[in-house]
C-alpha cells in the first residue's frame, strides 16, 4: 500500500507543480500566490510520500487530496485533476490493503 500511495502522491506533486504556470497564464492568478500555494502543495505531496511509514501520513495525504481539489476554485481544470488523483488515492489504499490481506494469508 505504501508504494502505491507514494506513487500517487509523487505524480500528483508533478501535476500540481505544472499547474502553477497555468494558474498564472490562464487564470491570471498572482504569480507569488500561485507559486507558494502550488509549490507548497507539491512539496507537501513529496514529503507525505516519504512519511507513509507512519499511519498519520495517510490522513495527511487524504487532507492533501481535498486541498488539491480546492485549488479548482482558482484553476478550473484542477477540479477534474484533483478528483482523478483523489480517486487514485482511494484506489491505492483499497488495493494496497487488499494485497496485504492476501499476502498475510
Amino acid at each position: 500500500m505504501k508504494r502505491l500511495c507514494a506513487v500517487v502522491l509523487s505524480l500528483q506533486a508533478v501535476v500540481t507543480a505544472l499547474a502553477i504556470p497555468v494558474a498564472i497564464g490562464v487564470s491570471h492568478a498572482d504569480a507569488t500566490t500561485a507559486g507558494l500555494v502550488g509549490g507548497g502543495l507539491a512539496l507537501a505531496g513529496l514529503v507525505i510520500a516519504g512519511l507513509l511509514r507512519y499511519r498519520w501520513a495517510y490522513v495527511a495525504g487524504s487532507i492533501l487530496q481535498i486541498l488539491v481539489i480546492a485549488t479548482g476554485f482558482v484553476v478550473k481544470p484542477m477540479f477534474f485533476l484533483g478528483v482523478i488523483f483523489g480517486a487514485l488515492w482511494c484506489t491505492a489504499i483499497w488495493l494496497g490493503r487488499r494485497v496485504e490481506r492476501v499476502q498475510a494469508r
